[in-house]
């Protein structure tokens, strides 16, 4: 596990974390009765709650009842809405006008598009992002798009090697792999010593980018307005990706809600090792396997065949809705939600990690899970600031499911979806061979 910085240094290079996207501003100057007299602000918002409905929105429901408590004159009307439907929901209910919420949990791929369309406030300057400047720069980033600011960042995260130490131990295996031919070879050994599966790999197309990452590529390069995702680091990446399933040291993944056919058979040590981010330790420390916490371990994403490893920054904003018919309610909602203390119980209440430095306490870092993934953040990818990164996935994702359940050729999938993206997303933009 990643534990080789103290606390104290965690805590320490936290100080010295740059401000971004207006650090230092205090908010609470746009003149609003939310800056003014946020005890008379009145009225019901509405709050899209974008989290796992088991794991995580029980903490979150708990904060709006804490937030009604503090300002009894506004009421919440929570609604969890599942995530992969939550991108579409609210376009089309901000484009005709009818039914988007106040304030929505988003994805950070989806805020610089959401405000592309003008369906986001400006937050810059308002109740809603005070203490800006105690949020970590990575995350602020991700809340901004041309300049202005259009989400409070709540939550962030990046993706680890999860892997069971037993069944390491078992095969004789005394560390965790540093890349991806030593994850096979772990995977095959572990097979052969102890019946478990090796890796299991996720078929979302998110999943995908440490592979990508590793070859040092990405999906699209910005500053060339070239679409990469189909040249030939890309591909060695996939290829990558697609040999540990044709070798069998990951088994072929479930089509169909395969990401939670390999969370169960993890939990229950039917397999070795997993790609996934601290939203999942929740659920995975109920598993039998993990009875005792300490069986679980965290390492770095692996390497690819350059050397480089490389997970993405993830997280979400809470934006509100340009349309909204009350900000007050809204901006004190948003503060509410991602101040530090709330910050600080969430996290220690279901493992996610805070977007403010502050939240960030001795009792944050002393958590094995929360101090690796921390660590993980600093070395973490920044995934393409264009309105269209949301997007991007919704082809990919087809491609890349068929691929890893080795229905599609590698390079026909990547071909495919760069021409897809170019016809329909990034008309400006060529594709690298």
């Amino acid at each position: 596990m990643r534990r080789g910085i103290s606390v104290a240094a965690l805590v320490g290079a936290l100080a010295l974390t740059a401000t971004a996207c207006g650090g230092g501003d205090n908010g609470g100057s746009d003149g609003s009765k939310a800056a003014s007299d946020p005890g008379s602000v009145s009225g019901t918002i509405t709050w899209w709650d974008t989290s796992d409905a088991t794991n995580e929105a029980p903490a979150f429901k708990k904060l709006v009842a804490a937030f009604e408590a503090k300002y009894p004159k506004i009421k919440v009307d929570y609604v969890n809405v599942p995530f992969d439907q939550a991108q579409q929901k609210f376009k089309t209910a901000a484009a005709t006008g009818k039914g988007a919420p106040d304030v929505l949990r988003s994805d950070v791929g989806w805020t610089p598009g959401f405000a592309q369309l003008g369906y986001l406030k400006d937050l810059t300057g308002t109740p809603a992002l005070e203490n800006s400047d105690d949020f970590l720069e990575g995350p602020l980033k991700n809340a901004a798009y041309q300049g202005k600011t259009y989400g409070v960042p709540q939550v962030t995260d990046t993706l680890g090697l999860l892997y069971n130490k037993e069944l390491f131990q078992k095969a004789g295996i005394d560390k965790a792999p540093a890349n991806w031919q030593e994850v096979k070879d772990a995977a095959q050994k572990i097979k052969e010593k102890t019946g478990a599966e090796g890796i299991g790999l996720n078929p979302d197309s998110y999943y995908s980018l440490p592979f990508l990452y590793g070859e040092n590529s990405d999906m699209v390069d910005v500053a060339k307005k070239k679409i990469t995702i189909s040249d030939a680091a890309s591909l060695k990446g996939i290829e990558t990706a697609v040999d540990l399933v044709k070798s069998g040291a990951a088994p072929k993944p479930a089509g169909t809600d395969g990401y939670n056919v390999l969370k169960t058979d993890f939990k229950a040590g039917k397999l070795a090792m997993l790609i996934d981010g601290p939203w999942a330790t929740k659920e995975i420390f109920g598993g039998d396997a993990y009875k005792s916490r300490d069986n679980l371990g965290i390492a770095p994403i692996p390497a690819g065949s350059t050397g480089t490893a490389g997970a993405p920054v993830g997280g979400h904003n809470l934006v509100v809705y340009a349309g909204s018919k009350n900000f007050d309610a809204s901006y004190l909602f948003a503060r509410f939600m991602t101040e530090s203390a709330q910050q600080e119980g969430v996290s220690k209440d279901i493992g996610v990690l805070p977007t403010r430095k502050s939240a960030y306490t001795k009792d944050v870092l002393a958590d094995p899970v929360r101090g690796a993934y921390y660590q993980a953040l600093s070395k973490a990818h920044p995934r393409p600031a264009i309105p269209q990164g949301g997007d991007l996935f919704t082809d990919w994702l087809q491609h890349y499911t068929k691929i890893m359940t080795l229905k599609e050729d590698p390079k026909a999938g990547l071909d495919a979806t760069a021409k897809a993206w170019q016809s329909a997303l990034l008309k400006d933009y060529g594709i690298q061979e």
